[in-house]
């Protein structure tokens, strides 16, 4: 497997290509990978949102499930190649402390891919699940609403910090990805932090760009103002602070200095 010192290398050469993607380009595969994010949430929906039976009696496993099966989004931004907003909030962190990308270059990618992410979400949750009637029925529709009203109940703050938990895992699972170097090994090592967060309850703003959207087309009684002050905003903000602080800062930090060869 490659070192931490390996994986930030292949991550800034990573951040610079996607620094000088075309905005075509970029909002094409952003688009992408918050379709295969929304895919992730779909299938979470039917497997463990369809065994309202089991969550009566062992709660505990039906979030496992809506965790283990989450991941595939994620496993398939990393293997065949998508922009997500979460992964990047890291990924331009070591080249930013090298000076070898400018802030400015950071944010306009985060732009783009952020707006790319929500309308490939909005997507998948409308033409792929809504007009497809995949979820209207019991027991699916329930979990749709369930999740959605439990994600715009929190105060800011919960939700912020839950955002902080999310992308600190995301971030680590692609980290582990690019620390792989066969398939098999990019999957295991994606899917178990993935499946920890979702299982644990932390917001992620992509996954809910499609959970909270579905449930509004579903007809649940949340506005899309109370979607975007009550979770997204603060699932955003958390999830960059996530990202940048507790993994592209410190590995940038530790593993990205030019070596002088000097042994410590």
């Amino acid at each position: 497997m490659n070192t931490p010192k390996e994986v930030v290398q292949i991550v800034n050469k990573l951040a610079l290509n996607k620094g000088n993607y075309k905005i075509n380009k970029t909002l094409i595969l952003a688009f992408l990978a918050g379709a295969y994010i929304a895919f992730g949430g779909l299938l979470a929906i039917i497997v463990g949102g369809g065994s309202p039976g089991l969550a009566a009696s062992n709660p505990g496993i039906v979030k496992f499930l809506f965790g283990a099966t989450f991941p595939i989004g994620l496993i398939l931004v990393v293997t065949v190649g998508a922009e997500l907003f979460t992964g990047n909030n890291a990924y331009f962190v070591p080249n930013v402390l090298s000076r070898k990308q400018n802030i400015g270059a950071v944010l306009k990618n985060w732009g783009l891919v952020y707006f790319g992410n929500f309308l490939g979400a909005i997507f998948v949750a409308y033409v792929i699940t809504h007009l497809t009637h995949i979820v209207s029925g019991s027991p699916f529709i329930d979990s749709v609403h369930n999740v959605a009203v439990g994600k715009t109940s929190h105060t800011f703050l919960v939700t912020f910090l839950k955002g902080i938990g999310a992308n600190w895992l995301v971030c680590l699972a692609v980290w582990q990805g690019m620390a792989a170097k066969n398939t098999t090994g990019k999957i295991l090592s994606i899917w178990l932090p993935v499946m920890a967060f979702v299982t644990m309850g932390f917001e992620h703003s992509i996954a809910n760009m499609y959970f909270i959207p579905l449930a509004i087309f579903e007809g649940t009684n949340i506005t899309w103002t109370s979607f975007l002050i009550n979770n997204l905003i603060p699932a955003t903000l958390g999830n960059i602070v996530g990202g940048v602080l507790f993994v592209g800062l410190p590995y940038g930090y530790l593993f990205g200095k030019l070596d002088t060869g000097i042994k410590i």
